[in-house]
């Protein structure tokens, strides 16, 4: 097993990483012998991993009730937000009760924000069951729901106590959401890591072939420069922002289609190939680098181009996007692979990056 820091002042949590720890959920987590944990999965996940989860737990005299949300991107709305704070008013749950995600980024981010608003603030955990949660939304506190005018429009900073990691969980992934993972990681190399980028060409049939050494490395590597990112910015007041990169174009998409007809990771793979061609544009990316991000988005099988959306609506799309600031839109862009920074006032040359005809869909 692994442990990684995500070192906040006062509000410090580990990152555990390894094989089987699902079966040493309670001893991992900190929990102690009569403590109380209501598990908050979908069904699907529910049907692979909770058995295992409270088995953890009921050996540890854990008292623990389950709360099972619908599944899918679709049902990352007030709604459910609204069902699962019911559910737990019902089941009585107090300041020290602990809310436990397990499963992908809907459950982590439902879960998270009902705990920092469920009285005010209730401790929670993220047991993150696919590859795109486990390198990404599982950590940095980062909580909340869709609206159909914006993605992650409503919701709130909210830091789990603990982040459990069992690579176990892939071997049950679908193909679809462990290509959709490989997007985020793909991004920390393009942001923060030049010889982690080379790494991921070399490897990325290992990672599609769910070689657990490479899954491992992968995992650790990206927690690693995403806990670096949020210790120095924990509320993305700076450097922060960077984490977005290809996310600017990549919700855009997602709201264009409808939540859950892209997957996140797919949206965001199709605006990183955005965004690199944009910064050979405006920032100095070397052409040979936006094809190297482009090639390494393909052979993961992931889409290296959005769908046809009208540049009007791009524009609408964009400037409900959380970078917004002052009104003007903000991307996160390369001037070299590896390094990130982000750039405002090129709207017209984001919109014909994205709805220009070299970049449209088939």
């Amino acid at each position: 097993m692994i442990t990684i820091g995500v070192e906040l002042a006062g509000r410090s949590y580990p990152i555990h990483i390894g094989s089987g720890l699902l079966r040493e959920a309670a001893s991992r987590l900190a929990l102690a012998r009569g403590a109380r944990a209501v598990v908050v999965s979908n069904p699907v996940v529910a049907g692979l991993h909770l058995a295992a989860l409270r088995r953890s737990l009921g050996d540890a005299g854990v008292r623990a009730d389950t709360v099972i949300v619908p599944d899918g991107e679709l049902h990352k709305d007030a709604a459910t937000l609204n069902d699962l704070l019911t559910r737990l008013l019902e089941l009585g749950v107090e300041r020290g009760t602990t809310l436990i995600a397990l499963g992908g980024g809907v459950v982590g981010d439902l879960a998270g924000f009902a705990a920092a608003i469920c009285q005010r603030g209730i401790p929670f955990v993220q047991v993150p069951t696919t590859l795109l949660a486990q390198v990404d939304s599982s950590v940095g506190g980062k909580t909340g729901i869709n609206h159909p005018l914006g993605k992650n429009m409503i919701g709130a900073f909210w830091q789990p106590r603990a982040v459990l990691i069992d690579i176990d969980c892939l071997a049950t992934l679908p193909e679809r959401e462990l290509r959709a993972g490989l997007a985020e990681v793909i991004k920390y190399g393009a942001i923060r890591d030049a010889a982690f980028f080379a790494w991921l060409e070399r490897s990325i049939g290992a990672l599609l072939s769910r070689d657990r050494d490479a899954l491992a490395h992968a995992i650790e590597r990206s927690c690693a420069i995403k806990a670096a990112i949020v210790a120095a910015d924990e509320r993305e007041s700076g450097e922060r922002a960077i984490l977005n990169f290809g996310h600017t174009f990549g919700h855009a998409i997602e709201t264009a289609q409808g939540y859950g007809n892209w997957l996140h990771g797919e949206a965001v793979a199709a605006g990183m190939v955005c965004a690199a061609h944009l910064s050979q544009r405006v920032c100095g990316l070397a052409p040979a680098n936006a094809a190297r991000i482009e090639a390494l988005v393909g052979a993961a099988g992931l889409p290296t181009a959005p769908p046809a959306i009208a540049p009007e609506r791009w524009l609408e799309l964009m400037h409900h996007d959380k970078k917004v600031e002052g009104g003007a839109l903000r991307f996160v862009l390369l001037d070299a692979l590896g390094h990130a920074l982000v750039r405002s006032g090129l709207r017209d040359a984001a919109i014909e990056v994205a709805a220009g005809w070299r970049m449209l869909a088939p």
